[in-house]
């Protein structure tokens, strides 16, 4: 009897060792992942736009035939920024948190094992084996916040990809901006350089006082003044652009970038008050991400209120003493009798509160800032539209001079001072554009939807792209 006993304590030993090797055999194991700073800051620094796999990450947006531009607009610098901006990696690091808590929410408890041997052993020896029992749905309720949790993730990565978009086009806006008004400074500045040689000219003839070729320096070196502040705005509004797309100012060496709708904004009739409103309260993606927060601060307060209904354990045991085995049936429940789960209710409650005073603050905002948008961009418009026609009217008034002048009716002198006029209403006439095109930005941030035609946003990975990939 003593063998048989040893037999059957050793049978147990050994079920118990199977199953550690099993768990042994599926467990997980730590995989390290060391960041080197000095590898990082290369891998940024040998960013390009030739990039192949930017090329094949865009063909799968845009199709082969696309790729690559000829010139780069911000929609095909938004493609590129969504390719290499990091902040969308730390967006999809997000969304695979979700999907983990999601699986950490439907894991089911593992059954327990317990082995206790008797003095003198092996004579006394009871072995219970447990199976956890949840009650009340609380898996359940688990999941659902788990899901909820993971949509408010994957909407904050398409906020993170509008973001991106958005900061794209407002830094080439800027960009466009400080190039132009170069280009401008400088036909001008040359304009003036040409006026002092012909008032210096007119002075050394004794035909007019050297107070104008005084008046005329002095305008000459406030031009090149703002030539010189203009060359930094370039660099810097370059600068900000490269940023935006998250590669180094050295990669827009050389690229052509353009913008074939820049002098088109659309029209204000083109934007309904009604739709633009009715997109900031259902498309903006912060408010349907809070929605998606509020969803699971409720599931998270009906978990709280089934924790108030005791889980169970029941399993059987079985117990060998002096000779003689016993079987059992084992049921177990902590009893609710001093905590009925009234703190962790308490603060679930307070949770789903905030969390419908945060979807309420959102969309109040959204409201409100989609009216202020609208009433700016359409101001904007009429400054843009009022730029215009006194560029227009400059523009007939130097064609007239010019004419004036090959009827030797005016000298070149008032060419000059005329092609000037023309130059001050031109830039007057580029800065209310790009004001209007950031109010137009600032309008689509609001209902976080492009409102120019064809300017449809590619649909952003939840995976990696292959530059992010290890």
């Amino acid at each position: 009897m003593r063998q048989k006993t040893v037999r059957r304590a050793g049978g147990f030993g050994q079920a118990l060792l199977i199953c550690g090797m099993l768990a042994g055999c599926t467990a997980q194991h730590y995989h390290p992942a060391p960041i080197a700073a000095d590898h990082t800051a290369a891998a940024f620094e040998a960013r390009r736009l030739t990039d192949p796999g930017l090329r094949t990450f865009a063909e799968q947006a845009l199709g082969p035939a696309a790729w690559p531009p000829p010139s780069w607009d911000y929609r095909t610098l938004s493609l590129a920024a969504l390719y290499f901006n990091p902040s969308l990696d730390a967006a999809r690091a997000r969304i695979a948190e979700s999907q983990a808590q999601m699986l950490t929410a439907g894991a089911r408890p593992n059954p327990s094992l317990g082995l206790t041997p008797g003095i003198p052993s092996p004579y006394l020896l009871t072995l219970d084996l447990s199976f956890p029992v949840e009650t009340a749905g609380k898996r359940g309720y688990r999941l659902q916040a788990a899901r909820s949790l993971d949509l408010a993730a994957r909407l904050e990565l398409s906020q993170a990809a509008w973001s991106v978009r958005s900061s794209v086009r407002a830094a080439l806006v800027d960009y466009l901006e400080a190039s132009q008004t170069l280009e401008q400074l400088r036909a001008e500045a040359d304009l003036r350089t040409e006026e002092v040689r012909l008032l210096e000219a007119t002075a050394s003839a004794g035909e007019i006082a050297r107070q104008e070729v005084s008046t005329a320096e002095i305008e000459l070196s406030r031009a090149h003044t703002a030539v010189a502040e203009a060359v930094a705005r370039s660099v810097e509004s370059k600068a900000a652009l490269a940023a935006a797309i998250g590669i180094p100012v050295v990669a827009l060496e050389g690229v052509r970038l353009a913008w074939p709708e820049w002098e088109s904004p659309p029209s204000a009739k083109s934007l309904p008050r009604d739709e633009i409103e009715r997109d900031a309260v259902l498309n903006r993606l912060d408010v349907r991400a809070a929605l998606a927060q509020y969803a699971a601060a409720e599931s998270s307060l009906q978990l709280e209120i089934a924790k108030q209904y005791p889980d169970i354990d029941i399993g059987p045991g079985y117990t060998y003493e002096e000779k003689r085995s016993y079987f059992t049936v084992g049921f177990a429940a902590t009893i609710p009798l001093f905590d009925r789960n009234q703190g962790p209710i308490a603060e679930a409650e307070a949770h789903r509160r905030q969390a419908e005073a945060q979807f309420v603050q959102t969309q109040t905002t959204a409201i409100s800032s989609s009216e202020r948008a609208l009433a700016l961009y359409d101001a904007a418009l009429e400054g843009f539209a009022e730029a215009g026609r006194f560029a227009d009217l400059q523009t007939s008034r130097r064609e007239s001079t010019r004419k004036s002048v090959d009827a030797g009716e005016e000298g070149r002198l008032d060419l000059d001072a005329a092609e000037i006029e023309l130059s001050v209403a031109v830039r007057a006439r580029l800065q209310a554009l790009a004001q209007a095109q950031r109010a137009l930005g600032d309008l689509e941030d609001v209902v976080e939807r492009p409102l120019a035609p064809g300017d449809a946003l590619p649909a952003v990975p939840l995976s990696a792209t292959p530059r992010s990939r290890p």
